[in-house]
This record gives C-alpha cells, structure tokens and sequence, in this order.
C-alpha cells in the first residue's frame, strides 16, 4: 500500500485537535492507505505508559476487531483509547467494573442481567411519557427566542429518560448532568479545577443508595428487576448496580445528547433534508443521525496474542483503536458518505459499536429519544436557526459539542 499522507505526529485522539475538528480528511487518507496504521505516542501521553496503538479505520477491520472479543480484550486496557495524562495503572484497572471494560464470562453474565431492562417491549412502554417529556422540552425551550441548544434541548430528554427508567427523581436529574459532564470533561482546560474522580464516586455513592432504598421497599420498575434478576444464582450487587448507573449516564447522556446537537446542526445545513422530516417523518432517520454524529469516535481493545490484522502484524499486549467516526465514512460501505441523507437505507453504521459483544445495550432507547425529540423540534419550533459556530469538547474519544447558540424561533434579526 501507499504511504498515508498525513502530518508527522498526526494523533487522532488529540483532544485539542478534537476541540477544533473531526479529522475526516486524515482518516479518510488512513482508510485508503493503511487501514491499520501504528500511531506512536510519548509514553506520558494517555495513561498506557506505552509506545502507541493501531489505528483501524475501515469499516470491515472495525467490524472484524468487534466481533472477535477472544483475540481482542476490553478488560486488558479498558475501552478508553486515551486518558488524563495525570491517571495511575491503579485508576486505570478500577474501571473494569464497569460492563463497557469487560470480558468474556463475566461480560456475558452482567450483560444478561441488565438487558432484561432495554429489550424493545421494554423501551417500547416508555414511549408515551418520554413523547410527552419531548414536547414539554421543545415546548419549554420555544417560550425563548433564543438559547443554548444543549442544555435547553439536546441534553434534557435522555436526562428525563435515564431518570425515568431508573426512578430517579427528575429533581435530581440535574445532579446526573453535573457528574457526567465532570466525569467526562477531563481534557477540558474548563474543567481543570474538577476531580472527576470525585464526580464518579458521588454518582457511585447516589446509585448505590438508591439500590439500597429499593432492596427495602421494591417497586414496579427496572431498579428492583435489576436487583431481583439472577443469571447462574447470581443477580446485580448494590455495587455491581452502582456502575451500571455510572455507565447508563455517561452512555444515555451524553451520547444521545451529542447525537442529537450535530442531528439539528447538520439539519439546519441541509434544509431540503429538514423538509423531508418535517413532510414524511421517514423511520430511517434516527439511524442516519447517529451515523452523521459517531459521538463515540472511537473505543480501543488489547491483542491477547500475536495476530494479524489488514496485513500488520498486532503483538500480544498492542492497543487497537476502531475509528467508528472512520468507518462511518467509509467509500466502500456508504453511498455518498459526507451527504447527510435521513433516507439512507440500507445504513449498516458503527454508532452503536461494530456489533458483537458489546454492541450498544441501549440502542432502542437511543433510537427513539432521537425520533421523539425531533419529532417536537419539527412540530414545535421548525423555523429553528443557528446564531453561530458549536463549541466543540476537547475529547479523546467523544465528538462532543458544549454549547449551540440557536433562534429558537427563527425570528432574531441575527440569525439571518
């Protein structure tokens, strides 16, 4: 193959890059080039105390590296590609509590408990509260000309789902934003004087509460099933359900809030496709906004022996990092990839992950917040304009947007 032609020291998990812009025009040079290509890093850099990791970009590789959770370890490494420099091996290995860090069995056990609660006849009985959440948001938002879009949209609905999945009081759904966005801002220079350990560990402490309170007085909801349910003798620990609802925030939250603030970005630059919405409300729509957005860039695995992968040879112990944000890109899947068309069908995207083990437990939830939120947007507000540029997140492995400043209305002189 040709060499890539891409700067030297090029990282695609720069969070300072990752501030300004996805790297698409790189990553597409990767795909064609060296799907699997070494990115080296200064061993201060990121956690791993390591020389590097591979960068998968196509979409096969990505699906192959997915679905071969043998060869290819969550556990070893944890899923996160890079973290705060700052962070200890100590730090690092205590995340694998959490199912996203799992492996094989005891991946396939606590994924057997918790999906009892996201089956689509399960998320399926929350349509009616969370169509009715969506338009109350909407509605609530409309009542100002203008406004931040992620905290006044974008962010709400999969904050009121969580909490109504969970039974958390919606009063306290505003303390799941704090904590999430805490946890997750660790390459934000805004949130140097944050410790998001500490944001972990009063999100820990809250769940592991409410697990409790439940034990005591069980209800007819998805805490006390999740308590209740037993796989091999063994049902969800107070603990075990503490990190569920760590991942459940951070995954419910910011994911689809993101999903949804580059869905209304990237209708508000194509309004022939907003029309389209508007008119014929098509069910493909949801899954093209996930594509579009990728608000997981990107997840790593560790080789469990020497393999090889796309013609390189992998060691035992290398990082391998699938480009989701890549693979949703790729010329060899996607019709006219960099068009955002909500009638794309087939979409055989990787926003959920690249299928096997650990494809996304909350897809229907996800699916659905999308279509209902935009559903109230295109019923509620269609004249919606944005007033300027996103700010983008500083993030390894999130295509994150802090703040959209947008016309509500459609009516502010500086909108047009």
């Amino acid at each position: 193959m040709t060499k890539p032609n891409i700067p030297e020291g090029f990282d695609p998990t720069d969070p300072e890059l990752m501030a300004e812009r996805v790297p698409h025009e790189e990553l597409a040079e990767l795909r064609r080039h060296a799907p699997v290509h070494w990115i080296p890093q200064p061993r201060e850099v990121g956690g791993f105390d390591d020389d590097g990791y591979w960068a998968v970009t196509s979409h096969e590789l990505i699906r192959e590296v997915s679905r071969d959770d043998k060869t290819y370890s969550s556990w070893e490494n944890t899923a996160i590609v890079r973290f705060a420099d700052y962070i200890t091996r100590e730090q690092i290995e205590m995340q694998r509590t959490i199912l996203l860090n799992q492996d094989a069995p005891e991946h396939t056990k606590l994924r057997g408990i918790i999906s009892r609660g996201f089956t689509p006849r399960a998320i399926a009985t929350l349509r009616g509260a969370l169509t009715e959440r969506a338009e109350q948001i909407v509605s609530g938002a409309n009542t100002d000309e203008t406004g931040d879009f992620v905290t006044k949209v974008a962010a709400e609905l999969p904050l009121q789902a969580i909490a109504e999945l969970l039974g958390v009081p919606q009063e306290d759904r505003g303390q799941l934003f704090r904590w999430t966005n805490e946890m997750m801002g660790y390459d934000d220079p805004a949130n140097a004087e944050v410790d998001p350990a500490q944001s972990s560990m009063e999100m820990l402490g809250y769940a592991y509460n409410m697990a409790e309170k439940r034990r005591e007085e069980p209800a007819d909801d998805i805490i006390t099933k999740l308590l209740d349910a037993s796989i091999d003798g063994e049902a969800l620990s107070s603990e075990e359900f503490g990190f569920f609802v760590l991942l459940l925030a951070v995954a419910g939250n910011e994911t689809t809030r993101n999903a949804i603030t580059h869905g209304v970005l990237a209708f508000m630059d194509n309004p022939e496709q907003w029309k389209i919405w508007r008119e014929e409300r098509p069910k493909t729509m949801a899954d093209e906004v996930v594509r579009w957005a990728t608000p997981v860039t990107v997840f790593q695995r560790t080789a469990t022996c020497d393999t090889e992968l796309g013609g390189k040879e992998i060691k035992k112990g290398d990082r391998v990092a699938m480009f989701y944000i890549s693979g949703n890109r790729d010329e060899e899947v996607f019709d006219d990839p960099y068009a955002f068309d909500i009638t794309r069908d087939p979409n055989a995207h990787l926003g959920f992950g690249g299928t096997g083990a650990h494809f996304c437990i909350g897809t229907h939830l996800a699916r659905l917040e999308i279509e209902l939120i935009f559903n109230a947007i295109a019923d509620v507000m269609p004249d919606i304009t944005k007033l300027g540029e996103a700010k983008r997140l500083p993030s390894a492995w999130l295509n994150g947007i802090k703040e959209l400043e947008v016309d509500f209305t459609g009516k502010c002189p500086v909108a047009h």
